[in-house]
């Protein structure tokens, strides 16, 4: 990975754990790391967001090398693993911290979003219309260390067993399948 070369985007799926784990696995990102963005308070923390009250959501930062995966690449996975059909929510994660959302730096990469909102909701395959937002990236902060990594840590936590699990296995199935995954997944 050329490391001059790297360019970061953010974006929030619901939950972090499985979204986090997931971009980890791929060749060309060099991290993914857990964070919120989208807010009005300073260094918010997991309680604090979890209220509602600071307007964050749960995000994943992700630095990559576009040489070894595309803008579009990414966008694909990201669509892949969530729902961009529900409002403010992900399955039974309720609240606007577990919105649909991507965070731009520029009009270029603004329009880049829309294309991609527009070319995955033509597939249909959420069946609606979707609800993502695009905001100006602003600031990021990285969620709490627990939270890193977290389900490589806990996969037998209820949470992780039940939701993020299942969904780690399709991801590997199929992105394993078009050749994306490191190696050592």
């Amino acid at each position: 990975m050329d490391k001059n070369n790297v360019q970061q985007i953010t974006f929030g799926g619901g939950c972090f754990w499985c979204v986090e784990s997931c971009f980890n696995m791929l060749k060309g990102v060099e991290s993914a790391i857990s964070g919120y963005s989208g807010g009005h308070k300073d260094n918010p923390t997991y309680e604090e967001i979890c209220t509602g009250g600071t307007g964050h959501a749960e995000v994943v930062q992700i630095t990559y090398d576009p040489v070894i995966i595309s803008y579009d690449q990414l966008m694909d996975v990201f669509f892949f693993l969530h729902d961009p059909t529900q409002l403010n929510r992900q399955g039974n994660d309720i609240g606007t911290q577990y919105r649909s959302v991507i965070f731009y730096k520029d009009d270029s990469e603004k329009q880049r979003a829309e294309n991609s909102i527009k070319e995955s909701e033509a597939t249909e395959k959420w069946g609606g219309k979707y609800v993502t937002e695009l905001a100006p990236f602003e600031k990021f902060w990285a969620a709490e260390q627990y939270h890193q990594g977290y389900y490589n840590v806990n996969p037998n936590q209820p949470y992780c067993s039940a939701v993020v699990g299942p969904k780690i296995q399709k991801f590997k199935k199929h992105f394993g399948e078009l050749g994306m995954l490191k190696d050592s997944e």
